[in-house]
């Protein structure tokens, strides 16, 4: 056998041992970038939400804003819905507010089949606050915090929730900037000018679609002085939710969610913890439906009335209105098994 021979199978046999050690250290090169990557993700997620939170934090303390001690505070919140159902109070940080609920909401999510729904209840919707007369529907957080507006709403309407969110409006404004910088899509519907000097507002937009801050949002979806007044906001506020929806199921908005919790953090009272919240949010935004609305009270079914104690309502058709929402949420709000967190958080995973 010739030197040539000789040497070339030696090269053959060299080249089958080192794709064979190459073979076995595949599995582990990827398993350790896999691993590398992930702990970067886990990382920049943990930094980012800490991120969020530092730069927010010592500028709000919601647990003040109703004055109500940790045991007036508990929440009841039925446990054996298979949908989600949230209650969303947005409260506002000035003072002549004295603690009522600027926003009232139930958002309702179905992480089986991905959909959402939320209705708006008016806040000068006239009602039922248990232990106490009846009164505008936005009286019951400054009589008995969440756990009251919850057996409000179940009383007038017979819906429960299992969670609450109360959100200082401080709050959304910055939240709003950390997701988009650059301002948020929304189209103006009209013209729309008010000027508080005291309370430091200055609103002066023109129609047409435009990029709004968090500043300017908030107050696009709190305008009210023109004709539609509570109406109008009521639709608006829902607007800029949707709006909001389409900036968040961005890749860059998903990438940002871990520093938009730590930044509302400061601003949020609420009984769903931070791992549920980043569960929900992300199982939530992977899912690109539209997210259905309902105005409480429904069209025909109120008066404006006047009562010394209340001052101007709106007299709702209890009937009416209990019988619309019940029938908004009828077809995902199903009495049945829990629905286990942990199995949010493995779907989203």
């Amino acid at each position: 056998m010739s030197s040539t021979r000789i040497e070339r199978r030696k090269n053959i046999v060299q080249q089958k041992r080192a794709a064979k050690r190459r073979r076995k250290k595949s599995p582990f090169k990827i398993g350790l970038i896999v691993l590398t990557f992930l702990i970067a993700l886990i990382g920049y997620g943990v930094f980012q939400y800490y991120s969020g939170y530092i730069s927010a934090s010592g500028d709000n303390d919601l647990s003040s804003t109703n004055g109500k001690g940790e045991e007036e505070n508990s929440f009841n919140g039925v446990e054996d819905l298979d949908k989600i159902n949230v209650l969303i109070l947005g409260i506002d940080s000035g003072p002549e507010d004295n603690g009522r609920t600027d926003t009232l909401m139930i958002a309702q999510y179905d992480p089986e089949t991905g959909t959402a729904k939320l209705a708006s209840i008016m806040r000068d919707s006239y009602v039922s606050i248990p232990g106490y007369k009846d009164n505008k529907i936005n009286s019951a957080f400054s009589l008995g915090g969440p756990e009251l507006v919850r057996k409000t709403v179940k009383e007038n309407f017979g819906i429960d929730v299992q969670y609450y969110a109360s959100v200082n409006f401080d709050g959304f404004t910055q939240v709003v900037d950390v997701l988009s910088p650059d301002g948020v899509n929304i189209d103006v519907e009209k013209k729309m000018k008010y000027t508080d000097r005291a309370g430091g507002l200055y609103i002066n937009f023109q129609p047409g679609l435009q990029k709004l801050n968090g500043k300017e949002l908030l107050e696009y979806a709190r305008f009210r002085h023109d004709a539609e007044s509570d109406f109008g906001r009521v639709r608006r506020q829902q607007q800029v939710i949707a709006a909001i929806k389409d900036e968040l199921i961005s890749i860059n908005g998903i990438a940002k969610l871990p520093k938009m919790l730590g930044t509302a953090q400061p601003y949020i009272d609420t009984n769903l913890g931070s791992k549920t919240l980043l569960a929900l949010g992300t199982n939530f935004l992977m899912n690109k439906k539209d997210i259905e609305t309902i105005r409480i009270p429904i069209d025909g079914a109120f008066e404006n009335k006047r009562y010394s104690h209340a001052g101007a309502v709106l007299e709702i058709d209890r009937k009416k209105n209990k019988q619309a929402l019940q029938d908004f949420f009828s077809s995902t709000q199903v009495v049945s098994e829990e629905v286990s967190m942990n199995e949010i958080a493995a779907d989203v995973q």
